[in-house]
């Protein structure tokens, strides 16, 4: 989604598990509107909070007008079958995306594409590499064909209907995702408890919850290093973002067992 809509709006990690809440990304053009929602990948859950991952995802699939379903080249074709049951069920077009193919060989991709075929026979299928950009442009043409008229849901200057906040816990959570390995990067949820902004500066205070007092040793490490290197990474990442300076203040909470608690989930702003 980041690719088609020409700002990194999805927190990108080599992580699973990377996107946890559905996020809307919109592209204005001259006379048109698409409005992509980037969902949690499909996986068995093992959590409350994974469980909400995949209500999100199965949700999107009522109010879409058109179904992206992006696997990649690693990915075995019958390893999500469950979920595949309901993307057969709309009556909307389907487009499977298999990305990543730079990755890979021409023999692999056709091997791939022949079994997703038999998977989703009734799917357009296309090989593309959104890191080079290749068949991008072309999908992006099938998307506008495929749309039926409305009008615009936002405005023509919006980027996402996500607030500032949530970006910036986003990037707290990369920059964990990227720095931290094991279990920790799991069981973190970063939390926006203030967020304050001038012309020059934004000051943000951020609690990162952690589920036992050993992830907590683990996210700060020897003398507040791990800690000071994930905000220093998080800041610059979030000056990139916003365009302007940032004050960032990071303090990390012990909250037992939150991603199984439903009131915990709900306040963290996940959908049960």
């Amino acid at each position: 989604m980041n690719t088609l809509v020409g700002e990194q709006i999805s927190v990108i990690t080599a992580k699973s598990q990377t996107t946890r809440h559905r996020i809307i990304g919109i592209v204005n053009g001259p006379d048109f509107q698409i409005v992509y929602s980037d969902t949690p990948g499909v996986i068995r859950p093992g959590y409350k909070l994974q469980e909400a991952m995949i209500r999100s995802s199965r949700r999107a699939l009522k109010d879409a007008d058109i179904l992206i379903y992006v696997t990649d080249v690693k990915e075995t074709p019958a390893k999500n079958e469950n979920f595949l049951e309901l993307v057969r069920k709309p009556k909307v077009p389907l487009i499977l995306i298999i990305n990543k193919i730079d990755l890979s060989d021409q023999t692999t991709v056709l091997n791939l594409i022949k079994q997703w075929n038999e998977l989703l026979p009734g799917a357009e299928i296309m090989a593309a590499s959104a890191l080079h950009n290749f068949n991008i442009d072309k999908l992006l043409v099938r998307i506008r064909e495929l749309l039926p008229e409305s009008p615009p849901y936002f405005d023509k200057d919006a980027l996402t209907d996500r607030p500032q906040r949530f970006f910036v816990s986003e990037i707290i959570r990369g920059s964990i995702l990227n720095n931290y390995s094991q279990e920790i990067p799991y069981a973190v949820e970063p939390v926006v408890e203030s967020f304050e902004e001038d012309e020059r500066l934004i000051k943000t205070m951020i609690i990162i919850h952690v589920e036992r007092n050993s992830q907590k040793g683990i996210l700060i490490g020897h003398q507040g290093r791990a800690l000071k290197k994930t905000g220093t990474e998080a800041r610059k990442e979030m000056e990139k973002f916003f365009g302007k300076k940032v004050y960032l203040d990071l303090r990390v909470k012990v909250t037992p067992d939150w991603r199984n608690r439903e009131q915990i989930l709900h306040q963290f702003g996940y959908e049960l």
